[in-house]
């Protein structure tokens, strides 16, 4: 197929920026070349930013095994950082092999496999030898898996007939930062957006990984900075959307794995996606969200595995992009309905009583002031004038923890209770709606489950409480039913 043959992007179309995850390129780039990219070159430029791949789960994915080849480099004695580039190579040679059928382009396209696990063995040997590994050159080394990915990704396309290019944005940001702040973040999207014109008519494929960035990538911005890029590429460029392709519908009232009548949401706001993603949902960082809202750029969550679906809109309500959006199958925007519920698991509950010495406002501060010196994140509190009551997360390490009670007994009593999950009902209209707490608590009682602590947030967009984790589930479907599910839509209206 020569050149002229292959099918490119119009330049006349507005843009659409597409997001696929690991799990996506891992397990459905057939269907993403095939089916879903040249659907939506009838009506848009497509630029497509992809993760690293991932197997079965996240776990065994490309990012986790390079940054635990990472580790091992600097383990004495230890050859599984050699292993693991093995490993690294094989699969995706044999991906590459499985996936594309040109032999020129598969000959090109292994070649630049080998080329770069050749680099990543280089590197970490290297880092072996002088024993250390700086913040930038783990950056580098996790940043080896969106190559990796966008390499097959290219090279697939390619092999389907659409004309794409590589963009290896390891080098993009070519002015010195000190912090990431709103003005770093403008001019990275003017960036993304110029590299982008400069590719014409080529469909793009982005490296998520953009480079460096003042405090490293990973330590700056996380493990999302492959959504946030995308989410630059779409501001920069004017997007009409932002497209986040994951391996469900949308958004739900629960994870439908867990709660079976759960209902797909047709659009929720930015402030309930943040609020859902901070406890235990996976929609979208907070701050990659913002950027595009921003912008007055609405973003769609999709399926994979069922690219006609409409999917779930986030945009924010009082915004002029809700007039341009296909409202037909909206839910009902301006119901007294929470939006949903979501668990988040892995949780323990740390209780100070004060000893009644320190009964001031100086027993908070220390309080804080102690699990800030130690690193322990707080997800939830409730307070009273000498009782705090803490919800922490699962990524908290268990040293540090001890460190912090140690320090916290000096001030009064402490407890500790593991294996308990925050239950969190979300929906901006809650604020205005009498009776929904009632409501809320009458299932959980009705289904027999007891709550540690109760919160509700500042934004009084989510109302929170602790439970046993064995009691999670039937929490949730409880809430659901009395709250969310159909017969509650029914009974409102």
């Amino acid at each position: 197929m020569t050149p002229k043959q292959l099918r490119q992007n119009s330049s006349d179309l507005p843009w659409v920026v597409q997001k696929y995850g690991g799990t996506s390129v891992g397990k459905f780039l057939e269907t993403i070349a095939t089916n879903i990219v040249p659907s939506y070159l009838e009506t848009n430029r497509v630029v497509i930013v992809c993760s690293a791949r991932s197997g079965e789960t996240k776990e065994k994915g490309t990012t986790n095994q390079l940054l635990r080849a990472a580790e091992e480099a600097l383990t004495p004695g230890s050859n599984k950082h050699l292993d693991i580039v093995k490993e690294l190579l094989s699969d995706h040679l044999s991906a590459a092999k499985a996936l594309v059928k040109n032999q020129i382009i598969l000959e090109k396209l292994e070649a630049q496999i080998q080329k770069d696990c050749m680099k990543l063995r280089s590197f970490l040997q290297a880092a072996e030898i002088i024993e250390e590994i700086s913040p930038r050159s783990r950056d580098i080394i996790a940043g080896i898996g969106e190559l990796l990915s966008c390499s097959i990704v290219t090279a697939v396309l390619q092999d389907k007939g659409i004309d794409s290019q590589l963009v290896c944005l390891n080098n993009i940001i070519d002015r010195e930062f000190e912090v990431l702040d709103q003005e770093f973040y403008d001019y990275l999207s003017q960036r993304l957006g110029d590299i982008v014109r400069q590719c014409g008519n080529k469909v793009p494929v982005l490296t998520g990984f953009f480079g460096n960035v003042p405090g490293s990538l990973l330590t700056a911005i996380g493990r999302g900075y492959t959504d946030l890029c995308a989410a630059l590429a779409a501001v920069g460029l004017g997007a009409q959307e932002l497209q986040i392709w994951k391996e469900v519908d949308g958004v739900f009232t629960a994870d439908p794995r867990k709660v079976p009548d759960a209902r797909l949401l047709a659009n929720i706001t930015p402030e309930e996606a943040a609020e859902l993603t901070y406890y235990g949902s996976e929609v979208i960082h907070p701050f990659t969200m913002e950027q595009v809202i921003r912008a007055e750029i609405p973003i769609r969550i999709k399926n994979v595995e069922n690219p006609a679906g409409s999917g779930t809109i986030i945009y924010p309500e009082d915004q002029k992009i809700i007039q341009e959006l296909d409202t037909t199958n909206l839910d009902l925007l301006h119901t007294k309905l929470p939006t949903a519920v979501t668990i988040k698991d892995n949780i323990c509950v740390l209780n100070v009583h004060s000893n009644r010495k320190n009964v001031s406002h100086g027993f908070l501060a220390k309080i804080f002031a102690t699990l800030d010196e130690y690193g322990v994140v707080v997800d939830l509190i409730s307070t009273s004038e000498v009782h705090v009551s803490m919800a922490l997360g699962s990524d908290m390490v268990q040293a540090n923890l001890d460190k912090a009670i140690a320090n916290l007994e000096m001030l009064g009593s402490v407890d500790v209770l593991h294996d308990m999950a925050i239950l969190s009902l979300v929906g901006k209209h809650m604020k205005n709606t009498i009776g929904t707490a009632g409501k809320m608590f009458t299932a959980l009682a009705s289904a027999g489950v007891n709550i540690e602590i109760i919160s509700q947030g500042a934004s009084e967009i989510n109302i929170s409480c602790v439970v046993d984790k064995e009691n999670a589930l039937s929490a949730m479907k409880a809430i659901h039913k009395g709250l969310l599910s159909v017969e509650a839509l029914q009974e409102i209206l």
